[in-house]
C-alpha cells in the first residue's frame, strides 16, 4: 500500500467520525469532542516551550456538553475529570467559554481558563493561567455522530 492510499484512507476514516450535516455547527447548540493538537507552556520571563499534553496534565480529548455546561475528560487512569463552563458567549464568530478549576486537592494548582471555538471551522484556542504559569492549547472540535 503506498503512502497516498494510506493518507486517503486515514482522511476517509476520520471523516466517518463527523456528522456532515452538522459540520460547521460549533455555536454551542450541539455537544462537541475536541482534540489538543499543540500545547505551549509559558513561565515568568517570557520562557515558553512546546510540550506534550500529558506533560502538563492536559487531556488529549475533551467532551463539551453545552446542555449541562460541563467539560469532561478521561486521562491517565483518572476517570470523569470535569469542570463547569461558568460563562458562555458568542463574540465575532467565536464561541467563548470560561471557567476556573481548583485542580488537585493536595496541590496549589488552581487556574482560570478561556476557550475560543471558531463557530465555522471548529478550531479552538484554549488558554489557562495560574501561579507563575500559563498554557495555550491549539486544537479542533468535531460534532460526534449520534449513536
Amino acid at each position: 500500500m503506498n503512502k497516498m492510499t494510506m493518507i486517503l484512507g486515514l482522511f476517509l476514516g476520520l471523516g466517518l467520525l463527523v456528522n456532515p450535516a452538522l459540520a460547521g455547527d460549533f455555536d454551542g447548540s450541539q455537544a462537541l469532542i475536541c482534540a489538543a493538537m499543540d500545547v505551549v507552556e509559558c513561565l515568568p520571563g517570557g520562557e515558553c516551550k512546546r510540550v506534550q499534553a500529558a506533560e502538563v496534565d492536559f487531556p488529549d480529548f475533551l467532551q463539551l456538553s453545552f446542555k449541562d455546561k460541563k467539560i469532561r475528560a478521561e486521562q491517565m487512569g483518572r476517570k470523569d475529570l470535569k469542570t463547569d463552563i461558568e460563562h458562555m458567549k458568542s463574540v465575532d464568530g467565536k464561541l467563548i467559554l470560561q471557567g476556573a478549576e481548583d485542580g488537585r486537592e493536595d496541590t496549589k494548582d488552581g487556574l482560570g481558563w478561556t476557550m475560543a471555538i471558531d463557530e465555522e471551522s471548529g478550531k479552538l484556542v484554549f488558554s489557562a493561567s495560574g501561579t507563575e504559569v500559563a498554557f495555550v492549547v491549539f486544537g479542533a472540535c468535531v460534532v460526534p455522530l449520534e449513536p
